[in-house]
């Protein structure tokens, strides 16, 4: 029972998610009632047919008819509510996935930039993507099945007991062993789920690597090491996966099976030999039915906890990523002077133990220029990474204006200090989507600034020019 304390507080907080969707959820409860109850009707009208109808030498037409009628009207509404409810249950899912997604983008949006230079790109794809895509499997699949399956089971009770106390008290054997199983199985799948949304991620990373290095992956010839390394991954994957089909092989539908053979040996024996218990035959068979019937929401409810268990590892990695710190930025929001830059005994590592900048000081009076020479990685880029507030200076000291850069607020940051990166970024946006960065600028403005960096030339010869 440790595995479910240890999940249950991230189950919870996923499922508040659908607090904003109680009536829908609601409406779609209840049609999952009404579908069980329709159901489960379906064998008494049989029963009906069997006992007072069946025995007669003549059967009237209209009778006969409209029991047909009745039943088959039962699985008309059986399954038009199962339809409606299941496009309540996405529409709902689907929202709480596009607020997930919403909230764990931005969370990543605000992550520290350290947190870039170890943590690869591709398990921050997968969070975003594929975690909370089986977060969305858990409201379509795993919290319909069980209430769908809780409200069959429930009706399927009450008709049996309505029917024979006798039979329905042997049937309640079923469900102690059904818990020990279900123990038994989420015990055991915990950790091989865990492991299997690890080689996501890792597959997802390798996909994100090998791509954005082709260029340097075809050119030194590297394409049949970078495929087996995700051969790999994708075997491991396969057997992580493989070894939870086996444990519902051996846990799930061969020992609910056996189970129910058992009790139907159980009643079969209670009927036939004892002399001074009488069971009708319709009885009997309303209850074989009903087991037969019992068998698989039991084992759906069984099966489920994989998704479950699935839904909660996921839940654990995006709420990781969204309680994770943000970016930290200073409160003081007066607006940069002159610009004069102090740098004292500065020094900064990326990784602990690896130092970059050892005891780095310099003056960059007000209104002038200062250049930094020295060969690649010697911490010139590091520097006005520093200088642009993307990581805290610690040990030493950077003032901007005289004031300690850690104590500037982010939009002081931003519109006081300039910096033109190396490698150029560009976006899947218009031209105007990339100049503009989200800023309120004219197209006047835009084209005054292309000309100043002599692309306004090549600019105006794209079909859509701006808007290209």
């Amino acid at each position: 029972m440790r595995n479910w304390t240890s999940l249950w507080p991230t189950l919870k907080r996923l499922l508040a998610y659908g607090r904003p969707h109680r009536r829908p959820l609601t409406l779609a409860v209840l049609m999952l009632w009404l579908a069980a109850a329709a159901e489960v009707a379906g064998p008494i009208v049989i029963s009906y047919f069997i006992d007072h109808i069946l025995p007669e030498k003549m059967m009237p037409f209209w009778t006969v008819a409209g029991l047909v009628l009745v039943f088959l009207a039962l699985q008309v509404l059986a399954a038009a509510l199962r339809y409606f409810q299941a496009l309540l249950f996405n529409r709902t899912a689907l929202s709480v996935v596009q607020q997930l997604r919403t909230e764990v983008m931005d969370a990543a949006l605000r992550q520290p930039l350290s947190v870039f230079d170890t943590q690869p790109v591709g398990q921050l794809i997968s969070r975003v993507t594929n975690d909370t895509e089986v977060v969305k499997d858990l409201y379509v699949t795993v919290v319909a099945s069980v209430l769908r399956s809780v409200a069959l089971i429930g009706a399927m009770l009450v008709a049996m007991f309505l029917l024979d106390w006798r039979l329905a008290c042997i049937s309640l054997i079923l469900f102690p062993v059904v818990i020990v199983v279900m123990w038994l199985y989420q015990h055991y799948s915990t950790p091989i789920v865990r492991r299997l949304r690890t080689y996501v991620a890792d597959i997802n990373d390798g996909f994100n690597e090998a791509i954005n290095g082709m260029g340097v992956i075809q050119q030194f010839r590297q394409q049949q090491r970078f495929g087996a390394k995700l051969q790999r991954e994708s075997h491991a994957h396969l057997q992580t996966r493989m070894a939870t089909l086996r444990l519902e092989g051996y846990l799930l539908r061969p020992m609910l099976s056996l189970l129910f053979a058992l009790i139907l040996c159980g009643m079969l024996l209670l009927f036939g030999l004892s002399p001074r218990v009488a069971i009708g035959v319709v009885v009997l068979y309303a209850f074989i039915n009903y087991l037969g019937r019992l068998n698989e929401p039991l084992i759906e409810l069984t099966s489920q906890q994989s998704i479950m268990q699935q839904a909660a590892v996921a839940g654990e990695r995006i709420f990781e990523l969204m309680e994770g710190p943000a970016q930290h930025y200073g409160l003081d929001d007066r607006p940069l002077g002159g610009g004069a830059i102090a740098v004292r005994d500065l020094e900064f590592a990326y990784r602990r133990g690896l130092p970059v900048l050892r005891h780095i000081s310099l003056t960059a009076p007000a209104k002038s220029f200062i250049a930094l020479v020295w060969h690649t990685g010697s911490g010139k880029s590091t520097l006005a990474s520093l200088m642009m507030g993307y990581y805290p200076v610690n040990p030493g000291t950077l003032l901007l204006d005289g004031r300690p850069i850690e104590t500037l607020s982010h939009r002081v940051l931003r519109q006081g200090v300039a910096m033109v990166q190396q490698d150029p970024v560009v976006m899947a946006e218009t031209v105007y989507a990339n100049v503009t960065l989200g800023r309120e600028l004219s197209e006047q403005q835009v084209w005054h600034a292309l000309e100043q960096v002599q692309l306004e030339p090549l600019v105006r010869t794209l079909p859509g020019g701006l808007h290209a």
